[in-house]
């Protein structure tokens, strides 16, 4: 039944990567939907979930937020040694297409997760495995549209923005029929989503939304972030 479902979730991404696609005259309203997704989707629906999640403190300090403060700044320490490496090359300050590469791959990665998640929900039980379904198909429509921003945005081909695209609505599927074989511990996967949140925001906040604003600082702009933030708090509250 998890496989089944994982398959809408692979329609969905493929529609978030096709909507991305055709706007492309609108970059700026792109962008900045995209952002306020990733800014929704780490504050409203991965941290809550992550803490819910990771287990015990550490020091005072609930592990999975530490793990966030990590993936931000390992998302900035990436993103500059890359960064310097190519101005030594005479690159001057253009994008690195390895960072969009990269944030794409972790997008990959999450989807992954999610495809878990929703099979070791399915084995707790059908009204759980719903529950979780609905999620999983909802806002895999952003993470679609981000993985192909990003890739986008950074300077690669568009050949690679559509694989990365396909292998990130492959994902869930894999991740699904995993679950036949192994059971992810809880505290892992909370573990994990904070990391990831961190390394997100940082993209949302440091290079999404910047860019987005940068040639047209429009209002438009700002409330295509509202948007996107709104967007997948309905998606989070419509699953609950």
């Amino acid at each position: 039944m998890a496989v089944f479902v994982a398959l809408g979730a692979f329609l969905m991404t493929l529609a978030g990567g096709w909507v991305a696609q055709r706007v492309t005259d609108r970059r700026h309203l792109v962008l900045g939907f995209a952002g306020g997704l990733m800014l929704g989707v780490v504050g409203l629906d991965l941290l809550p979930e992550a803490v819910d999640a990771a287990g015990e403190p550490v020091f005072g300090v609930p592990a999975a937020l530490l793990l966030f403060v990590g993936g931000f700044l390992l998302a900035h320490l990436v993103e500059r040694l890359l960064a310097v490496r190519r101005a030594a090359h005479g690159a001057g300050e253009e994008r690195v297409p390895q960072v969009g590469l990269t944030a794409a791959a972790a997008m990959v990665g999450h989807s992954l997760m999610d495809g878990i998640a929703l099979g070791a929900a399915f084995q707790v039980g059908a009204g759980m495995g719903a529950a979780v379904a609905l999620a999983v198909i909802t806002h895999d429509f952003a993470d679609g549209f981000n993985t192909y921003t990003i890739t986008s945005l950074y300077g690669n081909a568009r050949h690679k923005a559509v694989f990365m695209l396909f292998a990130d609505a492959l994902a869930p599927i894999v991740g699904a029929a995993t679950t036949l074989l192994f059971t992810l511990p809880e505290e892992l996967l909370g573990c994990y989503l904070g990391f990831f949140g961190g390394a997100l925001l940082y993209l949302a906040a440091a290079e999404i939304l910047p860019e987005a604003h940068h040639a047209h600082p429009a209002r438009s702009t700002l409330l295509c972030t509202v948007a996107g933030v709104g967007f997948i708090w309905l998606v989070v509250g419509v699953a609950d």
